[in-house]
């Protein structure tokens, strides 16, 4: 099976193969889905879905934000359109990838529900 990470890239290549149009509402349903089916198959979660697990609070820190709405809703927020939200979350998912996450989410994660679709 693909890991998490390859999925995203593989969805950024070619989204409407895998969201029908590129839109981040979109995403964050295929997403849904994806953490759903691996809890109902009894999957362990991966580094890469306990790092993604942090998605949130990293957003809300990047825009310094307390507010309850979801990733997705956030950069749809300070996006033109559907579209572009995804351009942004991909350009935003990259930054968070590659950043220290020990270092620069946790001391605010404490405080956030841990669940990768937040």
């Amino acid at each position: 099976m693909v890991d998490l990470y390859d999925l995203l890239h593989n969805i950024q290549k070619r989204p409407a193969m895998y969201l029908g149009e590129p839109s981040i509402s979109h995403l964050r349903t295929f997403l849904a889905g994806y953490f759903f089916a691996r809890h109902q198959f009894g999957e362990p979660e991966t580094d890469q879905e306990k790092q993604f697990s942090n998605f949130q609070a990293w957003v809300q820190q990047k825009f310094k934000l307390t507010s309850s709405q979801s990733w997705d809703k956030v950069i749809l927020f300070y996006s033109q359109d559907e579209h572009k939200a995804l351009e942004q979350f991909f350009a935003l998912f990259t930054e968070f990838s590659t950043i220290d996450q020990k270092h620069n989410v946790s001391s605010i994660s404490n405080g956030v529900a841990r669940s990768p679709i937040s």
